[in-house]
């Protein structure tokens, strides 16, 4: 996973409110955040629940906090976890990014579907996962008339 990972983790306290997330969010063109202290995970934030879990029920961006929209059921990988292995994990939990530990579970770096692809087949990535979804990624194209 050393190989392939972003190792440049920007790590939000669970004290953070929803509008600082959004903001570093748009800062490093990216629509996931881990939360935690000290290298420490303590779950993770996308901009998918920020809109769910804060935004739609009306909550004040500026006053709610991170830890009340977070995901706090972790998955992760380790830093010298097979790439295949890590692959499979994503594909059956239907997840894009995943946090990455060293052994003494410290965070140390995200991979993101886009990152096992470049390492892998993408098609073979993004069947695998649009296939447990349910959704299809396949061009759509004109359909015929029988």
């Amino acid at each position: 996973m050393n190989t392939v990972m972003t190792k440049n983790v920007t790590l939000v306290s669970p004290d953070t409110t929803i509008q600082e997330a959004a903001q570093k969010m748009a800062s490093i063109n990216s629509g996931f955040l881990p939360i935690g202290a000290n290298d420490r995970l303590q779950g993770t934030i996308t901009d998918r629940d920020i809109v769910i879990k804060s935004v739609a029920k009306g909550s004040d961006p500026k006053s709610a906090k991170v830890s009340e929209s977070m995901t706090p059921d972790l998955i992760y990988c380790f830093d010298d976890q097979d790439i295949n292995e890590v692959k499979k994990i994503m594909g059956d939990k239907q997840i894009r990014r995943m946090p990455v530990l060293n052994r003494e579970k410290r965070l140390v770096g995200v991979v993101a579907m886009a990152d096992l692809a470049k390492q892998t087949n993408l098609n073979e990535t993004i069947s695998k996962v649009s296939e447990d979804s349910g959704q299809s990624h396949k061009p759509k194209g004109k359909s015929q008339k029988q």
